[in-house]
Formats: C-alpha cells, structure tokens, sequence
C-alpha cells in the first residue's frame, strides 16, 4: 500500500495528475513568497519555489507525511511569464508567445524527515502565429487568467501549440513520470 503523501498545490491539475499515478494524498495549504530573487536563473528559481512548497507543506503537518510541492513556468527570451494580472498583460504575453518557440520548466520536490527528493523537467513549446482578434477572443474564455505564461495546453490553449518538444503532463503542471520515479525513491526510503 502506497504511503499518503501531502499535496502542497492548489492546482487543479495537479490533483488530477497526482490522481493519475493512483497516489494517496490530501491536500496541504502553503503560502510560499513566489517572488523572482535578483539575479536569479529561471532554472533556480522553479527548483527553489518547488522546494520551498514542499519544505512548507511539511512543516504545515508537522512532519507526519512527506508533502510534494510543485512548479511551472513559462519562459521567453530569458524572461519569466507568470500568470497574466490583467488583459494587457496577457495580450503582452500572447504576443511574446506567437509563433515563436518558449520553454516550460516545471520542478517537483517531495520534503520528508532528512531529505528532499527533487526533479526539473524542461519542455519546449512551439506557438501558432496568433492574431489580435485569437488573443482577445482567448481572453474572454476566462481560461488564461490563472495559467503560467497566460495558457493552459490542457484546454482551449491546446488549440495553439503547434508542437511540442518534451513532456505534456510538465506542462500542464506535474511530469509524471519523474514523479512516479520521486515516489518510487520516497516509497524505498521509508
């Protein structure tokens, strides 16, 4: 029987990802700063903020199960897109985005007593050339308002990736396969 492990992830795709691997878990509520340090890579930065969720989450349980913590970010030109804060910023992004090629990072750590199991997962996604009139009609679905980079390729945003160069439950925001792997290395240390 697997062990129950804490999720430390609002996200609904995540649960659902996690769901998928048919591992036990419960949710666990975390507030972690995610600010970009000063000189920090995008690299460092996703692998720090999955860290720092998981090192959160299980402190939250007071260490009685070890807690995943997840990130995903988006990235253009060495720059990180976070989730869009109004439809200006989003129609930025959308325009960085079209027809252009981005990178999506996403990093997994699993926090238990002593350690911390961590994995980085690198996609690389190539954009449709969008139009004025697609990014505005994409807007009002109400989908890109809470998506790193302004897009979910598990839904209507899909529509506008032409290619994809890695792995798709990375983007969507849980690789899972190197999480499988991270659960199997938590399950043999326990």
């Amino acid at each position: 029987m697997k062990t129950t492990i804490g999720l430390a992830s609002a996200s609904p795709r995540r649960k659902e990802l996690l769901t998928v691997l048919q591992q036990p878990f419960e949710l666990v509520k975390v507030d972690v700063d995610e600010s970009l340090l000063p000189a920090e890579s995008p690299l460092v930065y996703v692998a720090r903020l999955a860290k720092c969720k998981a090192e959160a989450g299980f402190a939250a349980v007071s260490g009685r199960m070890p807690v995943l913590g997840a990130d995903t970010i988006v990235v253009v030109d060495h720059e990180v897109l976070g989730k869009p804060r109004d439809e200006a910023d989003f129609g930025w992004m959308m325009r960085q985005l079209s027809g252009r090629v981005h990178q999506v990072h996403t990093a997994v750590a699993i926090a238990s007593a002593g350690s911390v199991l961590q994995q980085l997962v690198s996609s690389k996604v190539h954009f449709a050339d969008l139009t004025e009139a697609m990014i505005a009609a994409y807007w009002q679905t109400g989908e890109p308002a809470d998506k790193a980079g302004g897009y979910g390729i598990q839904g209507i945003g899909g529509r506008y990736v032409r290619y994809l160069e890695g792995s798709y439950s990375a983007v969507v925001g849980l690789p899972l396969y190197e999480t499988d792997q991270l659960l199997q290395q938590l399950e043999a240390s326990l």
